[in-house]
C-alpha cells in the first residue's frame, strides 16, 4: 500500500516497529469503552496481529494505519473495518494520543482516509459509531462532512451501564 499524506498528517500501514505504540494504545483502559476490548493484549498477541493484518481490504475486510506526524511522530490510529466490497462501504474508527487531540491530526487523517477510500478503493459510502457522549467525536466526524442519521437507544453496556450510540454516514455522490 502506498503511504497517503495530508497537510499535516501522514497514514502508513502498520511495521512490526510499531509493536510498543499499538500495545499502549490497545492497553489504555481509559480507550476500552470505545473499543469495547475487555482484557489486556499481550505483546505476543499484538505481533501476531502485526505479521498477519497487512493483507488486501478485500479479504481481510479491514485496514488499520498509522497515524503520524509529518516529522514521523506516531499519533493514533485511523481504521476501515467491515469492509463490505457488494454495497461498497466501510465502517471508520480513529484514536488519537491525549497528546495530540485537538490539534486538528484527527481531521487531517479523516480526510485524507476518505478520500483514499472513496478515490482508490471506490467506496460509496463510510459510517462511524459513535457514543453519545464522545462529543468530541461526534464534532470531527461531523466537520469532515459525515451526518448523524440516528440513535441506537442503549447500545453499548459497559461497567454496568448501557449507553446511547449514534450512527454517523458520509455518502460519496460522485461516481
Amino acid at each position: 500500500m502506498v503511504v497517503l499524506q495530508g497537510s499535516r498528517v501522514i497514514l502508513r500501514p502498520l511495521e512490526l516497529n510499531d509493536l510498543s505504540f499499538l500495545y499502549v494504545i490497545e492497553n489504555d483502559i481509559t480507550l476500552w469503552e470505545l473499543s469495547q476490548t475487555k482484557t489486556p493484549f499481550s505483546k505476543e498477541i499484538l505481533k501476531n496481529y502485526l505479521e498477519t493484518s497487512q493483507g488486501d481490504i478485500k479479504d481481510t475486510k479491514q485496514l488499520r494505519l498509522v497515524i503520524t506526524s509529518l516529522s514521523n511522530e506516531s499519533l493514533g490510529f485511523i481504521d476501515l473495518f467491515d469492509f463490505d466490497a457488494q454495497n461498497n462501504r466501510a465502517g471508520v474508527s480513529i484514536v488519537i494520543t491525549a497528546a495530540h487531540r485537538n490539534k486538528g491530526f484527527g481531521k487531517d487523517a479523516l480526510k485524507v482516509l476518505m478520500e483514499h477510500s472513496f478515490k482508490t478503493l471506490a467506496l460509496h459510502q463510510l459510517y462511524s459509531n459513535i457514543l453519545e457522549e464522545n462529543t468530541a467525536s461526534l464534532r470531527l466526524f461531523e466537520s469532515v462532512g459525515f451526518q448523524n442519521v440516528g440513535q441506537k437507544k442503549e447500545w453499548r453496556f459497559f461497567n454496568g451501564s448501557y449507553k446511547n450510540e449514534y450512527l454517523l454516514q458520509y455518502i460519496n455522490h460522485v461516481l
